[in-house]
Parts: C-alpha cells; structure tokens; sequence
C-alpha cells in the first residue's frame, strides 16, 4: 500500500553520517529510557534497533539499566530520584511528564524525548533552538486531533453527536474548545469526557454510548495509549466507531489509525540520541517533527460493529486490514 511523505513543518531531520564523529573505541555509553512500554514492546525494540543500526550495542558498548521501562506515574519520582544518583550521558523520554520529571532532577544532563509540543509545554524555547538539556520530537498533537476529528465526521456520515476522549491533563483547555468550535460549525456536537486513571475508561465510555455520541475520537494520551486494548474492546463491544492516534492500534483491532507511526518515532528519536552520544549538545540540535503519515483502517472491526465505512475514505487508506 502507499505512504504520504509530509515535509517536517521546522527544524526537519538532518541525516547523521555514519563517519561523522564516530563512538569513542572501549567507551560504554550510559542511556535511561522513561517509557510506559516495556523493553520489548515494538516500538521500544525500534529504538534499540536503530541505535543498533548506528554502533550502538545494548549490553556491548551501551549500558541500559531498565528501570524506566513499563513505568507508571506513582513511580516516576522514585526513578528519576535514583537516576540522579548516577546521571548518563542522555534520558530518552517518552512523555512530557518524563522530561520535566528528569529535567528537574538532572537539570544539565541530556535529554531527548516525545511531546505533544515541545514549544507551547515550555520545554524548549524554539524548534530551531531548543535552548536548554531537551531536545526531541514535537508530535504536531493539536493538528493531527482536529486531522482526526475530521475523519472520523466523514466515517460516520448523517452523525450529529460525537464525543473525545481525552486525558484529564493530557490536553490544553483550548485545544478542547477549537475541537468543538470546528466540529460545531459542521452541526456535530461534540462532548469530552475525560479519564485520570485506567479505572476510569470502561465509566467514560459507558457514558459516551449512552450520551448517544456515534463515534469516538481519543485523543493523544500516553494512558490511553497503554490501555488501548481496553479501549478497543470496550469500543466493540459497544459498537462505537473510534479512530486512534498512531495507525498501529488500528492493526492492533481498532476501527481506524491516523498518524506517524510509533516504531517511525521512535527510530527517529534514537538518530537524535545518537548524536548526543556522539557529542553533540541537546541545545545545538532542532527539535523535528514527524514525517510521514498513515491512515490505517480495519474493515474486519467495521463488520464486527456493523459499521459501513464510506467507499471514499477506504480508498483513501494507506493500509486496508480486511
């Protein structure tokens, strides 16, 4: 199937020669990772893959010590805490938690990591100039939510109320409002309902359903994200439409997935995490931003929710699961 390649909006990607500045030889490199997925999950595996790629060897020349792996929120002062004892050279961070988290602690050390906007969160002064120990990926949040709220009015055709599903802090006040606004000037009313923890997801979604929403749209969340298969199921068995941040949870069994994909990011942060490795300070490197962008539909979990997606948006798929 194609792939749509988007030039990066600033700050693109520069390719790293692999020449250039070479790993110092004998030299063991120390890398932290703060994750919500474990070590092996797919998208994690691509980082250390890419890391790989570039002469950079977990248990070789690289020393990971794992802790930050699978963690949840009530753990993170306590890991951040001990890393401080012993700082690496570079924390790779996968949430905006994370980095002020670690920033606070270890206020010199490097630290690439994933943010819905790495501007407006304040973690770096521009994309051209991050300023500070941060640099990383800004995700384009805001832009992809409103991409996706706008495929999924078209997945659902004659709709008129339809919900988000969000993360209590997870995103701005008035990036709700715009979400709405737009939505409203197409006659769709839009509701949010919000979650703080796992406990709460199976609630919002019952409320959702009987609020009479005929599709879902669940915002960028890294608790959303780890409980995804919640979402999924609790979706199908409620025979709601919901369309995904990242197109790998539409592979997963979700309807539909917009976005760049995880394990792409993540590859894409371990090339910046290299060149911290190799010298070079977070301050003196862009901030980039996602490049390619894939819709994702799975035509076998319409049939199950007895759903029909229009002809029009499956044809304009980049991947069909069927």
């Amino acid at each position: 199937m194609r792939r749509r390649e988007f030039m990066t909006l600033l700050g693109g990607a520069t390719a790293w020669p692999l020449s250039a500045r070479a790993q110092e030889a004998g030299r063991i490199y120390r890398l932290e990772v703060l994750s919500p997925g474990p070590k092996v999950a797919p998208f994690n595996a691509a980082f250390f893959d890419e890391l790989r790629v570039f002469g950079f060897v977990d248990g070789k020349n690289l020393k990971v010590n794992g802790g930050g792996f699978g963690l949840r929120d009530e753990q993170l002062a306590e890991i951040v805490t001990a890393m401080a004892k012993s700082p690496p050279d570079v924390i790779f961070c996968a949430a905006v938690a994370h980095m002020r988290a670690a920033q606070e602690s270890m206020p010199t050390v490097p630290i690439v990591g994933l943010a819905t906007d790495m501007v407006a969160t304040g973690l770096v002064k521009s994309l051209a100039r991050p300023g500070g120990n941060i640099t990383g990926i800004s995700l384009l949040v805001p832009e992809l939510n409103g991409k996706r709220q706008d495929i999924m009015i078209e997945a659902v055709p004659g709709a008129r109320r339809m919900a988000m599903l969000a993360e209590a802090t997870a995103t701005e006040p008035q990036q709700l409002k715009a979400l709405q606004d737009a939505a409203g000037a197409s006659g769709i009313e839009i509701t949010i309902f919000t979650i703080r923890t796992s406990e709460d997801i199976a609630r919002a979604m019952n409320e959702i359903k009987a609020s009479g929403a005929a599709a879902i749209n669940v915002l960028s969340s890294s608790l959303l994200f780890v409980n995804r298969r919640l979402v999924i199921e609790r979706a199908a068995a409620l025979r709601l439409p919901a369309i995904y941040e990242w197109p790998e949870v539409a592979e997963e069994g979700g309807l539909i997935g917009y976005g760049t994909r995880l394990s792409g990011i993540f590859r894409q942060a371990a090339r910046m995490a290299i060149k911290v490795l190799r010298g070079t300070k977070p301050a003196d490197i862009p901030v980039e931003q996602p490049r390619d962008f894939e819709m994702v539909i799975n035509l076998k979990t319409a049939r199950a929710i007895a759903h029909e997606i229009p002809a029009g948006l499956v044809l304009r798929a980049d991947k069909i699961i069927d």
